[in-house]
């Protein structure tokens, strides 16, 4: 199928019904201590200085700190009209150039999870999810030569655009899908190998959006093991391991281990990241209490989101009642100030420890 990736007039976007169900949280902690947030004026810095190793006074600058809260965005419909599941094109837009002026900088949910944090100093990690594989997430539309071009006004498209006005955000996001990704099985095939190829990841909502709260251990296997079987014919070298739970369910203990690992018909998963539904920023990776299997996300809406939405918590930043993840710049290393070490993990082991 050829594809090409200039704009081309939007057509009538379709709505859908997203996740429910939600317990939100709108007392979460506030009590960390609080660090003020003072980013970097210029995001021009060549990489050569960038893994320069950042002095006391300029981390202090900066206010580094690598035991901040990170904030991982939950999106469901790009469409209209605007509703507690839909974001509006112009809106998710507006989302992204919040993010962007205020320092924030994309990363893919797996390098989140593993503590890969390739950010620029000075400057905090942002994930971006989509769940449920709406057609509104990823759409084609007939170009002006008779063409397939992606319809600016859906999720990627929106995205793609982005990076072309600000490329260092990195736009990236993980795509939460079901039985049918994007609304159309001819197409399918097509979108899942571009999402891949252009840095995107696809992600486990099970096969039939079940809420596993009310399965049982096989039939969690099934919808998970379904899903990593219907990605890999498409994509045979792709690897599934993170789960968006729908409805945020989590079965009781007795069948919970599937969630995290499985095989049904001979098809193995293993979900090395799962997410909730969301409520708040959740805990670095280095975080004593950061658990890869249980993390929680904010509500990307401005719709019934009772304090907890994007908006909010960036609110929180500003007056800095929340602590959020700032980078050193340098991977391999975590810079944190003074008084934050008894909250670092005791396990890690091939990353150098800066205080300052």
């Amino acid at each position: 199928m050829k594809r090409y990736l200039s704009l081309a007039v939007a057509v009538g976007m379709l709505s859908f019904t997203g996740c429910s169900n939600i317990q939100d949280n709108a007392n979460a902690d506030e009590s960390s201590q609080i660090v003020q947030h003072q980013p970097a004026e210029k995001d021009a810095t060549s990489e050569k200085d960038q893994a320069k190793r950042l002095s006391g006074s300029e981390l202090q600058e900066l206010s580094v700190n690598e035991l901040g809260e990170v904030m991982v965005l939950m999106y469901h419909s790009i469409g209209y009209p605007e509703t507690t599941w839909t974001r509006t094109p112009e809106n998710f837009e507006m989302d992204l150039e919040e993010l962007y002026s205020r320092g924030f900088r994309a990363i893919s949910l797996t390098d989140y999870a593993s503590g890969n944090i390739a950010v620029k100093a000075g400057f905090t990690p942002v994930v971006i999810t989509f769940d449920d594989g709406n057609e509104n997430n990823f759409k084609y539309i007939g170009g002006e030569d008779g063409n397939l071009v992606i319809d600016p006004a859906c999720a990627v498209g929106i995205m793609e655009n982005f990076k072309k006005k600000h490329p260092d955000f990195n736009a990236t996001a993980t795509f939460f899908v079901n039985a049918n990704p994007f609304r159309n099985e001819a197409q399918a095939k097509d979108k899942i190998s571009f999402l891949i190829q252009n840095n995107y990841d696809i992600g486990n909502h099970t096969f039939g959006h079940a809420d596993l709260s009310k399965t049982d251990s096989e039939e969690t296997k099934k919808q998970l093991a379904n899903i990593v079987k219907l990605v890999n014919s498409y994509a045979p070298e792709y690897e599934v391991s993170t789960l968006a739970l729908p409805f945020g369910g989590l079965p009781d203990e007795d069948n919970r281990a599937a969630v995290y690992s499985g095989t049904y018909e001979g098809v193995s998963y293993e979900n090395k990241c799962v997410l909730r539904v969301g409520w708040d920023p959740y805990k670095s990776p280095f975080h004593k209490q950061f658990d890869a299997l249980n993390v929680h996300r904010v509500r990307a809406s401005e719709t019934n989101v009772d304090n907890v939405g994007l908006y909010d918590w960036l609110k929180r930043y500003d007056e800095g009642k929340k602590t959020r993840f700032i980078s050193d710049g340098d991977p391999s290393t975590i810079a944190i100030p003074e008084g934050f070490a008894e909250v670092l993990r005791e396990d890690i082991s091939d990353m150098e420890v800066i205080t300052y």
